[in-house]
C-alpha cells in the first residue's frame, strides 16, 4: 500500500487512482467556478455599459439609440447565458445524482428559451435600424 494524502478531508493514496481522480474533480470545480464568473463578468460588463450609454443618451453626450444600447446588452446577457449553462453540466458532471440531472435540465430548459426569445429580439431590432 503507498503513501495516504488528505486533501479536502479525503484520504487519497499518492500512488493510486484516487488522487488523481481528487485533481481532475479540483480541475473540474476551478473550470465551474471560472465559467461562473466569466459569465456573471459579463452579464454585469453588458448592465454597466448600458447603463452608461443610456445616460449619455439622456444627457445628449452621445448619439445612440435605444435599439443599439438593447442590442448590445442582449448580446452580453446571452454570451454570460452560455457560460453559465457550462458551468452547471460541470457541476453535474461532479455530482451526478437524479436531483443535480433534473436540475440541470430544468436550468438548461429555461435559460434556452431565454436565449431564444433575446435572440429573436435581438433579430426585430436589427430589422428595426
Amino acid at each position: 500500500m503507498g503513501r495516504q494524502l488528505i486533501l479536502n478531508g479525503r484520504i487519497c493514496m499518492v500512488l493510486g487512482t484516487g488522487l488523481l481522480l481528487e485533481w481532475g474533480s479540483l480541475a473540474l470545480g476551478l473550470f465551474e467556478l471560472f465559467f461562473v464568473m466569466v459569465g456573471l463578468a459579463m452579464i454585469i460588463y453588458g448592465g454597466i455599459v448600458a447603463t452608461i450609454e443610456i445616460i449619455l443618451h439622456e444627457a445628449q453626450k452621445k448619439n445612440y439609440t435605444y435599439a443599439h444600447i438593447r442590442h448590445q446588452f442582449t448580446d452580453k446577457i446571452l454570451f454570460g447565458l452560455e457560460f453559465l449553462i457550462a458551468a452547471d453540466v460541470i457541476r453535474t458532471v461532479l455530482d451526478p445524482s437524479i436531483e443535480e440531472i433534473l436540475t440541470l435540465g430544468a436550468i438548461v430548459l429555461i435559460r434556452t428559451i431565454m436565449a431564444h426569445f433575446l435572440s429573436k429580439e435581438i433579430e426585430e431590432y436589427s430589422f428595426e435600424e
